[in-house]
């Protein structure tokens, strides 16, 4: 099958250029000057489809590095499976995930790597790789590291909050940070102090302070300060590579911006929820609404001027990139099991499919350069978890993972209401039961997507099938100092 996108302007982390994309089977066989001819031939006639992107961009499909499929989490479970939610995250143009493979508190590490691909084979419908949690850190997962690489998996996470479940101690992430330093493997940090945070959250509860407004308060930015902080220095001293997750506080970022300074290899990543919703308009909305923007770390305040700086990071590249952290719950059934108790919902925001869109909004009002917003959601996630050349580049070789986005076009994102204020119907594609981004006009479209060549999306029209997304092999980071 080859097929020829024509006369759309190519838009790489570097620069932009008219250009057509041939594409042969799985893989783009060649960029282009518009209207090239091969063999003396017109390249349309020696194909079996033809798109046209006039006054379009031809962009490298979506990479989201941190997503949250089948997570269990606080007795239930994110409401969307490997098929519903990389079906969501097609029809928002990313073309690959990179999912969390969860050990237990007393499992082996390969037995947990082992249960997340029997969750995700045959059930995807864009690509997937894993990372690999590391929830129970002893002398045998410490052994396990050693084998990550030839699994296919170049990363694992700790946590430096909830105590109880995935906890580690300074000591524990010291060891592995050793063994990130051994292997090249990169270490990801959930920096939040968690023993801080449990007895804040036990003291505002005896207060008589239970709605989700109190999530944000009892995680406060200087127990992310103070966290991200802690890491860097084991990672300086162990000489570790460090990527830390969701950072939604202006202070955590200064703490990895000083590190980078001084040549750390030391990364961060924001979200879109950090980028837009804040402590006081979404955590603090009327009755229990506000759980519906529970998570950690959580929103903060537009007042302190966080999500300004955050934007300004991304210009700056004190943050690296935007992932979603999409780990999605219901209302009904999974967030109101906090009723009464903030520290009972489950924490997290489903954007998997937004994230393409809301950052192209950046782009819009000025905050970042086209350039800018295909590197921090394809080009850089690819390096930074080595995949690039196969994937987040529109170049000879590379996979055919592409989007044909319309910056005339429009997207309306939410559940939306009629005059008399009725909903109209789910106009997204997550298994969720409401949208925390109800009510966000994006001013611009995902017309085709294109996962290693076959076209996935297109118009409104889903095209795509359980199955077709394969996992992939990721290499070190390409990304490193």
């Amino acid at each position: 099958m080859k097929t020829l996108i024509r006369n759309g302007t190519v838009v790489s982390a570097t620069g932009r250029v008219q250009a057509d994309v041939l594409i042969d089977g799985e893989t783009i066989a060649a960029v282009l000057a518009p209207g090239s001819r091969l063999l003396g031939a017109d390249l349309a006639s020696g194909v079996d489809r033809v798109i046209d992107a006039t006054g379009k961009y031809v962009i490298p499909g979506g990479i989201d590095a941190h997503t949250h499929m089948q997570l269990p989490f606080g007795g239930t479970a994110a409401s969307d499976t490997f098929e519903t939610g990389t079906r969501a995250a097609a029809w928002g143009g990313t073309t690959t995930i990179i999912d969390f493979a969860v050990q237990s508190y007393g499992q082996r590490v390969f037995d947990g790597l082992a249960a997340w691909h029997e969750k995700a084979a045959g059930n995807c419908a864009i690509d997937y790789a894993f990372h690999q949690i590391i929830g129970d850190l002893n002398a045998d997962s410490l052994q396990a590291m050693d084998g990550l690489l030839a699994e296919g998996v170049s990363s694992f996470k700790l946590f430096m909050a909830y105590p109880g479940v995935f906890y580690s101690d300074d000591a524990q992430i010291l060891k592995a940070m050793q063994k990130s330093a051994e292997t090249g493997l990169m270490t990801m940090m959930h920096a939040e102090n968690g023993p801080a945070i449990d007895v804040l959250v036990g003291q505002l509860l005896a207060e008589g302070k239970t709605d989700p407004y109190y999530h944000g308060v009892a995680r406060a930015w200087q127990l992310e300060e103070e966290a991200t902080h802690r890491a860097i220095m084991l990672a300086d001293l162990t000489g570790a590579p460090l990527y830390v997750v969701h950072v939604s506080a202006k202070q955590a970022v200064a703490q990895i911006a000083a590190a980078r300074g001084t040549g750390q290899n030391v990364f961060g990543e924001t979200c879109p929820q950090y980028l837009y919703l804040s402590l006081e308009e979404n955590l603090g909305a009327p009755g229990f609404e506000g759980a519906k923007w529970v998570c950690s770390t959580p929103l903060r305040s537009r007042a302190e001027g966080h999500q300004d700086h955050l934007w300004q990071s991304l210009r700056t590249n004190d943050l690296q990139l935007v992932s979603t952290d999409h780990c999605p719950f219901c209302m009904k059934g999974q967030k109101d099991l906090g009723l009464g108790d903030f520290s009972k919902i489950p924490n997290g925001i489903g954007s998997v499919e937004h994230r393409l869109d809301l950052l192209y909004q950046g782009v819009v009002t000025g905050r970042i350069s086209l350039e800018r917003w295909v590197e921090i959601t394809s080009t850089t996630p690819a390096r930074m978890f080595g995949l690039y050349g196969k994937k987040g580049v529109i170049q000879p070789g590379a996979d055919a993972d592409i989007v044909v986005y319309d910056p005339d076009g429009h997207t309306s994102i939410g559940y939306g209401t009629d005059e008399f204020g009725e909903p109209t119907g789910r106009s997204h594609h997550m298994n969720m039961d409401h949208s925390a981004w109800e009510g966000y006009e994006i001013d611009g479209h995902v017309d085709v997507v294109l996962s290693r060549g076959k076209v996935v999306i297109e118009g409104n029209s889903y095209l795509g099938a359980k199955g077709d997304g394969r996992f992939v092999k990721r290499g070190l980071s390409q990304y490193l100092i």
